[in-house]
């Protein structure tokens, strides 16, 4: 069974997994469509919105904190949820020098998808990534999630793992049935925070999720990797550039949604939507983006809304 810590969680959208941390459902959030034609399919200006009776389906897309901890329980938990595919998106620099080993079990195939490369673990690149991640500022964060963005869509990456989750997700049906959703599948990287953060992002985004909603389940980690925080900081603290610096690791390890709704407004500035993006950086092509609105988009009765704004509340 979950411990304790993680059966205060609210659920949805947080599912109890023993021995691994953060692991959550990002369905059961709402659509909201542009009334206006073109453009992008999602708009902060209300005048020009109306919430549809739409959801995000739950049981496709899973996120989590890496799982090397999780339990035999944790195992059957996650057998039970029918979770098929696994994408990591660690490197292997990353995984040796954790300590933390990879975990694979029944039922589940592990895609090995690193965001970044071997070679992006260079001093030079670390420490610019930890001076972005450390920043009082959420500017540091919008530019190290524009770096993820880049490396996980980079022509010189051959895993192209953004690309590879994206296509999963808008896989089309396996049944007779048009309604058929993809094989659940799990992401994550260590914390599941940060590059977990933008890839889910981007598919919430897609459905027409709106960036309030986007950026309150992004900083959902704060709730769910509370109970890894001292370990991670621990961790983080054993690199040289950040050994005296313990705020700058906290700093690290948070999630606040300035970050995230920083990120959405910087896609829109640069390519002019989140739809945009995703077809100039070659993650999906149209007829694959409106696979994965048919796919992840349902009718409110069929799904359970996750009542977001009361969980925000938890983390003011």
């Amino acid at each position: 069974m979950a411990d304790d810590s993680t059966k205060l969680l609210p659920s949805p959208p947080f599912v109890a997994i023993s021995g691994l941390a953060n692991f959550r459902d990002i369905g059961g959030y709402p659509v909201v469509s542009r009334t206006s034609a073109g453009g992008d399919k999602n708009d902060n200006d209300e005048s020009k919105t109306t919430t549809t009776k739409k959801v995000v389906r739950h049981g496709v897309v899973y996120r989590a904190s890496e799982p090397s901890k999780v339990t035999d329980n944790g195992v059957s938990e996650l057998q039970g949820l029918g979770i098929e595919k696994v994408f990591d998106l660690r490197s292997a620099v990353e995984i040796e020098k954790s300590g933390w080993q990879v975990k694979e079990w029944d039922g589940a195939r592990r895609f090995y998808v690193p965001v970044f490369l071997d070679q992006d673990y260079s001093p030079e690149a670390l420490a610019v990534r930890y001076r972005n991640y450390s920043s009082e500022t959420s500017q540091g964060f919008i530019a190290a999630y524009i770096d993820i963005l880049a490396a996980a869509a980079s022509p010189s990456n051959s895993y192209q793992p953004f690309k590879t989750i994206l296509e999963h997700v808008a896989s089309p049906p396996s049944s007779s049935s048009a309604s058929s959703p993809p094989a659940p599948c799990l992401v994550h990287c260590t914390a599941g925070k940060d590059r977990t953060g933008v890839i889910c992002g981007l598919i919430l985004s897609l459905c027409g999720v709106s960036d309030e909603v986007v950026a309150h389940e992004y900083s959902l980690t704060d709730l769910g990797l509370k109970e890894r925080h001292p370990e991670l900081i621990a961790h983080l603290m054993e690199n040289q550039a950040l050994r005296t610096q313990p705020e700058a690791a906290r700093r690290m390890v948070s999630s606040q949604k300035e970050a995230m709704l920083g990120f959405l407004t910087k896609i829109r500035e640069t390519y002019g939507s989140v739809e945009k993006c995703v077809l100039d950086l070659g993650l999906l092509s149209p007829d694959g983006i409106e696979q994965l609105r048919s796919n992840l988009i349902v009718d409110v009765n069929d799904e359970k809304v996750v009542p977001w704004q009361n969980h925000a509340k938890l983390l003011s």
